[in-house]
């Protein structure tokens, strides 16, 4: 029974960085994700003047409560969301100065509006350079006072998560209203963390209030990344394998551990213990109709096994999917059809038919998640399959190739 390492999650790093920046005293952050995106954040932070040592099993941040040190500062968040979204949110909350923040010409392309509409409602002199909405950015940063202000969250939870995280560096606390919110999970881990770092914050339904008084230090384990686990667990699942991964369990924070639940659906079997996870090859995969609005980054993985089930499946409400890395829903369906299976798709929606996927080059569309995803894809066709970008699995888990051919027998996939 192979027990996966599987590397830390980014979701609770990109917060945690956050967290240990504005908190009182040195932060110690135990087993992070060392990744493009984790890196990225932690340089931008480097680039306002916090203090951020790197060692290989665990990071140490100096927190600022009364903001970075630089007060002019011009960050490049590369393609990473959350630092392009977190730290604009920071530096308003916590600085005094003028800081331009801009990003890949991939991360350019996803919207920014709803989470700088609210910044700027609540008194942030926040300018978009170029496109409304869209990096690049330039905050000019005096404190915030708090108040009440309402967001959508229908494209991205990490809206409301920048906005819970700014609401203790206020001076009279927040109260948040939410129209619409995708991927609810989320907000539990970063609720569940904020507390962890001394935070007060309340939810009442749609609204959440956050109480002044910052943050306090703390040593903090991240535990692995629960969607980078789902391409190991789909993998057992279609190759009659057995996988275990460790420290995700059922007292994990991240929603996406219930993938496991689609897979136990379709017939796999499911062990969870407090800390563990296992996932045992089931006879064959039945096909399902499965709405994927909280787990939404794990849909190319159902989608790249999809072809494997007995029936036809069914991902619904995953609209908010079109604007991440790529439109997700698209690349799916685009590379699915590449391999020769029959798919349709809509707004919110892709059903892909039982079929026998043969060889072909996956397009990325620089798209870590595709890749990942159609890895798994490719342990069921002879010869594999190839990737044209191989290497944008460097977002989240730089050695995923090495690490899944250790597992499945399958060799680290070639670039064309």
């Amino acid at each position: 029974m192979p027990v996966v390492e599987i590397p830390g999650s980014k979701s609770v790093t990109a917060r945690a960085l956050f967290l240990a920046a504005a908190a009182r005293g040195t932060t110690t952050l135990v087993r992070p994700l060392s990744s493009d995106d984790t890196e990225g954040f932690a340089e931008g932070l480097l680039q306002l003047g916090y203090g951020v040592e790197r060692g290989p099993d665990a990071w140490r941040i100096e927190g600022r409560p009364t903001g970075p040190a630089a007060t002019d500062a011009d960050v490049y968040c590369r393609d990473g969301a959350t630092t392009s979204r977190f730290l604009p949110t920071l530096t308003a909350a916590a600085a005094h100065g003028t800081y331009r923040f801009d990003a890949s010409p991939q991360m350019r392309r996803r919207p920014l509006a709803p989470l700088t509409r609210a910044l700027r409602d609540l008194g942030v002199d926040l300018r978009h350079e170029e496109a409304e909405g869209h990096h690049p950015l330039t905050v000019t940063a005096g404190g915030v006072r708090g108040g009440d202000v309402t967001l959508d969250a229908g494209q991205s939870s990490q809206y409301l998560t920048a906005l819970l995280l700014l609401g203790p560096l206020t001076r009279t606390g927040l109260r948040i209203t939410v129209t619409d919110l995708v991927s609810a999970p989320y907000i539990g881990i970063t609720l569940a963390m904020m507390r962890s770092f001394g935070a007060e914050v309340r939810r009442d339904g749609s609204v959440f209030t956050v109480e002044p008084g910052g943050y306090r230090a703390t040593t903090y384990a991240i535990e692995p990344d629960a969607s980078t686990a789902s391409y190991f667990f789909a993998a057992a699942a279609v190759t009659g394998a057995e996988v275990t991964v460790e420290g995700l369990g059922k007292d994990a924070l991240q929603g996406d551990l219930g993938f496991v639940d689609v897979l136990r659906r379709m017939g796999a079997g499911v062990a969870t213990t407090a800390d563990r996870t296992t996932v045992t090859a089931p006879a064959g995969l039945s096909g399902i109709t499965v709405n994927m609005r909280d787990i939404s980054d794990t849909m190319p993985t159902l989608a790249a096994i999809a072809p494997y089930a007995s029936g036809p499946v069914r991902i619904e409400d995953v609209h908010n999917t079109r604007v991440k890395e790529c439109d997700r829903l698209d690349a799916c369906a685009q590379n699915l059809r590449a391999l020769g299976v029959t798919v349709a798709t809509g707004p919110d929606w892709i059903e892909i038919q039982p079929g026998t996927p043969a060889p072909a080059e996956i397009t990325t569309y620089g798209d870590h998640r595709i890749a990942m995803s159609f890895a798994v894809t490719g342990l069921r066709i002879p010869g594999g399959v190839t990737f044209d970008d191989p290497g944008c699995v460097r977002k989240t888990f730089p050695d995923f190739h090495e690490a899944f051919a250790k597992v499945f027998g399958q060799p680290s996939t070639p670039t064309r």
